[in-house]
């Protein structure tokens, strides 16, 4: 009997001292939450929303991290880069770029494959004071020209 009352007190305090198993919201159900939870600071709406631990000395770890990257997962936000659509890999597109030593400026391919340019795509070059604006010149202008020109 003094054996099985050991055993019990035992389980009890290990129960005590074991690290608490909290299911996270997530979803459309941590948004809800975040939102009720309005004016507390973003540690106490990330613990009310199950994004905390507790150690085996009893003190609660806040995993702010985990609810931030569910948070915005839950808003549809990604943060982490996806494999150009083209599969050649490369670089992504800056939208920037320099004028070369020849005095050029070169307009890369990535620039050209998000506007769906084919070669031969023709623009007109406007210049301002501290711009250069491109405006492409429609087919359907080119083949009216080539129509009447050949009349």
């Amino acid at each position: 009997m003094a054996r099985q009352k050991k055993t019990e007190q035992k389980e009890t305090e290990q129960k005590k001292i074991e690290p608490k198993k909290v299911e996270p919201l997530m979803g459309e159900e941590l948004i809800n939450q975040v939102k009720e939870l309005g004016n507390l600071s973003k540690e106490e709406k990330a613990k009310a929303c199950g994004y905390y631990m507790t150690t085996k000395n009893g003190l609660e770890r806040i995993n702010m991290m985990q609810f931030l990257n569910a948070l915005m997962e839950a808003e549809g936000i990604d943060l982490d880069s996806k494999a150009s659509t083209n599969g050649s890999g490369g670089r992504n597109a800056s939208y920037r770029i320099s004028v070369q030593s020849n005095g050029n400026l070169l307009i890369g391919a990535a620039y050209t494959k998000q506007l769906d340019l084919n070669p031969g795509d023709e623009f007109e070059i406007s210049l301002g004071r501290k711009h250069i604006r491109l405006k492409q010149v429609k087919q359907e202008e080119d083949e009216a020209k080539v129509t009447v020109s050949s009349s």
